[in-house]
């Protein structure tokens, strides 16, 4: 599984693992890496059948095969303790880390994850699916940035997202394993093992965010112990990109609280 390990001048310095979404791309954090890079070794990775991790997905892949994958490339690492951050399906990812292995956790960071499938959600993942079957890659990447980023951001950067688009589609990955990926969303449900995690946790959610709604990472801070919950007012699914200091604040508040 390809993956970078980004270090940190302070040799001691503690290990995040950046894990994210859907598109399952480690170029997701390439804004985010400059300031984590100043106080931690960052190690981050395309998931299976993404990006650089060629792999044929098997029928029935879900999350937890996503995070068994992960120690998997952790362990060839000698990793024994980490951070984890992840962005909505990597927030997911976590979730079973921290079942599977809780012991690797020293803390998570899940960025409008979800435990459970929801009405809404269901039906935006069910449009990117029909734009993907009936409509092609050059419909399911345009229509992207409308699920992870408010209206007027992406009428400000225009040049950003042709790029981003563009090697999007070069690098676009098998139709059968993102449709496996987005199963694997559809039908992740842990809701009766919740009680079960006590990772502490920070919980990023946005009000504005148009594909999950935000009393999902509300949910789950009622329900996961060792908690807490920001709400960020701006910045749709992908605030990190869209609106990065409020992110990054609430990011590294945390993580110097848990060091």
């Amino acid at each position: 599984m390809f993956h970078e390990i980004h270090a940190c001048q302070h040799a001691d310095a503690p290990t995040l693992v950046l894990s994210s979404g859907l598109g399952g791309s480690s170029r997701y954090w390439a804004d985010d890496l400059p300031i984590l890079t100043r106080d931690y070794h960052v190690v981050v990775y395309d998931h299976a059948g993404t990006g650089r991790s060629p792999a044929a997905l098997p029928d029935g892949y879900s999350i937890k095969h996503m995070a068994l994958e992960l120690l998997e490339l952790l362990d060839s690492l000698a990793i024994q303790r980490c951070h984890f951050i992840g962005h909505a399906l990597g927030g997911l990812v976590g979730l079973e880390l921290a079942l599977l292995r809780p012991q690797l956790l020293q803390s998570q960071v899940l960025i409008n994850a979800w435990s459970s499938p929801n009405p809404h959600s269901a039906r935006c993942f069910s449009v990117r699916r029909k734009l993907l079957l009936n409509s092609g890659p050059e419909a399911y990447v345009q229509a992207q940035a409308l699920f992870l980023y408010p209206a007027d951001w992406i009428a400000a950067n225009t040049e950003r997202l042709a790029a981003d688009e563009a090697h999007a589609l070069a690098h676009f990955p098998d139709t059968e394993n993102l449709l496996r990926r987005i199963q694997a969303l559809e039908t992740f449900d842990i809701e009766a093992d919740l009680a079960r995690i006590d990772t502490p946790t920070l919980l990023i959610a946005n009000r504005d965010d148009m594909l999950v709604p935000w009393q999902r990472s509300q949910h789950l801070a009622e329900q996961l112990g060792n908690t807490r919950l920001v709400l960020l007012e701006y910045g749709g699914h992908a605030s990190s990109i869209s609106d990065p200091l409020p992110f990054h604040r609430a990011l590294l508040d945390f993580l110097s609280a848990k060091a």
